[in-house]
């Protein structure tokens, strides 16, 4: 199993419960992929250093997981259609 870290940014304008059922909905794709989610962090409402669709404001969340080499690939292109997500980075952790 190898350790990732997963960036998510949501969208600004979003309801506690729908970042709730999106990050729910994040989680639930890296078990789905064989991995483990160890750690969700969130960083809250931050100021995005450009607009993106028009938005100056996201929400951040950080996720460290471990899974299986091919995992990261198919979590990404899950994550990647999710309508609430603006942006999204997975990095793999150096042991």
């Amino acid at each position: 199993m190898n350790k990732y870290e997963l960036v998510v940014v949501l969208n600004g304008s979003l309801e506690d419960d729908e970042r709730s059922a999106a990050m729910d909905k994040v989680s639930s794709y890296i078990t789905r992929f064989g991995g483990t989610v160890t750690k969700i962090d969130d960083w809250g409402k931050k100021k995005l250093a450009y607009e993106i669709q028009k938005m100056s404001e996201a929400f951040y969340y950080i996720v460290n997981f471990e899974s299986p080499l091919e995992a990261p690939a198919e979590i990404e292109s899950n994550v990647r259609i999710m309508e609430q997500v603006i942006r999204y980075l997975i990095v793999k952790q150096e042991a």
